[in-house]
């Protein structure tokens, strides 16, 4: 078994076409076969299954291919540790975020970071909190700003708490049953008809445990969406959400609830079987300093509070 053969693979599977995915690694198609079935040789099981022109994986071919993934994505990692080691001053840093975290903790983040080093390739993937822990494990991320999920992270990461925030209720109105301090119970939406996140994202999760938590099963008006989609339901009126406490959009209403509340921890996360780059452990360090600079100058919003 042979990089090149792994990288070949790859491609085959992602683009399901062997002219299509000669064209991405530079090869003639028969090359590329050539090197495809020497590979099935070695392992002594065919990857693909070729049936009038459809390519699909194999049970072998499935198996592979996050093994394949992880490979290649610690050969490039080595790579670029060389080349910054040797002074080339090259590299890139792939994160993860939040739809929520990505349009508030990342961008003050990625601003000083790029300042600091404007020559590194800054890469940002969006996605739930478990698409991207799933990303992180194939090799796909670097870092990831993750909210930690109640049951533990996978044992092949590493995530450091670094906030904790408080959920709030997005409405269009005033919700009738708010207490004089302008607060909610989680049992007041017991009533009330609910926005909620597809699957994958963490606030799914945490509103369904939060309201059985209370007694009840939401009301759901609306299901399957991301952030902004939620967001947009709840403005024209189709239900109420639980959402991040730094969620803003005009037109949309955001009740804090009533102690003790709903929270989220906030963490930074990584494999733990792979050595961070040089460029992924400064911007982990600028993202921890930032944190704690927001806190020292009372910039971290309502309902925010630092764990690191």
């Amino acid at each position: 078994m042979q990089l090149h053969q792994l990288r070949y693979f790859v491609a085959v599977a992602e683009v399901r076409h062997f002219t299509q995915a000669a064209d991405l690694v530079g090869i003639t198609q028969p090359s590329l076969s050539k090197q495809i079935h020497a590979l099935e040789t070695d392992l002594g099981a065919p990857l693909f299954e070729r049936v009038r022109g459809n390519i699909s994986l194999t049970a072998a071919g499935e198996v592979l291919l996050p093994l394949a993934k992880r490979i290649l994505a610690d050969v490039d990692t080595a790579t670029r540790e060389v080349q910054e080691l040797v002074g080339l001053r090259r590299g890139r840093v792939r994160l993860g975020a939040t739809p929520s975290l990505a349009t508030s903790l990342a961008p003050p983040v990625l601003r000083r970071f790029r300042d600091a080093h404007p020559t590194i390739d800054l890469r940002v993937e969006e996605g739930g909190s478990q698409d991207l822990v799933r990303d992180l494990l194939r090799g796909d991320l670097d870092l990831a700003l993750i909210i930690m999920p109640a049951q533990g992270i996978d044992p092949g990461l590493r995530a450091d708490p670094i906030l904790r925030e408080s959920l709030v209720v997005a409405s269009v109105e005033q919700l009738p049953a708010a207490m004089p301090t302008g607060r909610l119970l989680i049992t007041d939406l017991r009533d009330q008809p609910m926005v909620m996140f597809r699957e994958g994202y963490d606030l799914r999760d945490a509103t369904l445990q939060a309201c059985r938590a209370a007694g009840f099963e939401p009301t759901v008006a609306v299901d399957g969406g991301e952030m902004d989609a939620v967001l947009s339901f709840v403005e024209a009126g189709l239900g109420v959400a639980l959402v991040p406490g730094i969620a803003r959009r005009p037109g949309v209403r955001f009740t804090r609830l009533a102690p003790p509340g709903v929270t989220r921890t906030i963490a930074v996360a990584r494999r733990r079987d792979v050595v961070p780059t040089h460029a992924g452990r400064e911007l982990r360090r600028i993202l921890l300093d930032y944190v704690r600079d927001a806190t020292a100058e009372g910039q971290l919003p309502a309902g925010v509070e630092p764990l690191a």
